[in-house]
């Protein structure tokens, strides 16, 4: 049986969704800082990367993920409520870093890390968001190929050093083509598996 080569995909696109009846841009990676990633290696969405790996360098695309194929309904049991001392650093609670909308990296029981969004801050509790931020919604991709071809042996591996965070990007969406130092932008919100287009 033969294998499917790995190939080195970039992507300029505009991702559109819907908040409450109205089409809005939540993300965008221009052709200057293209979105990249290596296929066959789960560092995008399966339905994203289908569509994709047909087309060759030039082509325009514009399809829709339905809600099923991006990440999922929105789940309100994912929504859990937490004691503050869960977040005190030093004795004191992590005022600098816990506040309603931002992204926080949490590990469960069994070490699996994952990330969460800070909905709520009481006297005695914060309220996680545990569903990804575009849980619920169809995703709109609009844009072009800018490269499409067979990846090398040294780029599949920088690519899973990555993923088993061996340097570059922390966040493990593989947009950053291992250049960013850390300093992505990203959040880390990506669950691993976005076309997130933030880490250039």
């Amino acid at each position: 049986m033969e294998t499917t080569p790995n190939k080195y995909i970039t992507v300029a696109y505009e991702l559109y969704t819907d908040f409450d009846g109205k089409r809005e841009l939540v993300e965008k990676a221009p052709a200057e800082h293209p979105f990249q990633f290596i296929s066959g290696l789960g560092t995008t969405l399966d339905a994203f990367e289908a569509q994709i790996i047909p087309l060759a360098r030039g082509d325009k695309f514009d399809f829709t993920l339905s809600v099923d194929e991006a990440y999922g309904p929105y789940e309100q049991e994912r929504v859990i409520e937490l004691s503050k001392d869960t977040f005190k650093v030093n004795g004191h609670f992590d005022k600098e870093r816990i506040y309603p909308g931002a992204v926080v990296p949490l590990m469960n029981a069994d070490g699996a890390r994952f990330n969460g969004t800070i909905a709520e801050v009481t006297e005695t509790t914060v309220t996680v968001d545990l569903n990804h931020p575009l849980a619920g919604k169809a995703l709109n991709f609009v844009g072009e190929v800018t490269e499409n071809r067979e990846a090398t042996k040294d780029e599949i591996q920088g690519m899973l050093n990555m993923l088993s965070g061996e340097g570059g990007c922390s966040c493990g969406c593989g947009g950053c083509g291992g250049d960013c130092d850390d300093e992505c932008g990203c959040g880390g919100h990506d669950d691993g598996g976005c076309g997130c287009g933030h880490c250039h």
